[in-house]
């Protein structure tokens, strides 16, 4: 710990310093915290989304996990939209044309406007 101390009062680096790193440091584990708290709660919510459309459809609710889905069934679900949205697009041929301008002037090129021209001196 004297070792520590005594680096940081020989190094640039002030107390100002240590306490926005700290309070930095504490904002993203606080912020990751809250994401993670979110995320873990979603399917909770989507659960009982859907336990309200079976009530009100009328359809019978099963006991313990209602609606049990397994890793399998969400890749099998996530790869056929994956596959779905993938065929909207059109197949492209990936061939650029170029073709030249038959005009050669063009004021986004030309050199009299550079500013590299005359120059104005200050003192």
């Amino acid at each position: 710990m004297n070792v520590l101390w005594i680096l940081l009062q020989m190094s640039n680096i002030g107390n100002e310093n240590i306490i926005i790193s700290v309070v930095g440091y504490v904002i993203v584990f606080v912020a990751l915290f809250i994401l993670v708290g979110i995320f873990l709660s979603i399917p909770k919510f989507v659960q009982m989304a859907a336990l309200r459309r079976m009530k009100k459809k009328g359809m019978e609710i099963p006991k313990g996990n209602p609606v049990p889905v397994t890793g399998e069934e969400n890749a099998a679900i996530a790869m056929a939209v994956h596959l779905f949205l993938n065929e909207i697009h059109d197949d492209e041929s990936n061939v650029i044309t170029i073709k030249k301008v038959s005009r050669s002037y063009s004021p986004w090129s030309s050199k009299i406007y550079g500013l590299n021209g005359t120059r104005r001196r200050l003192w």
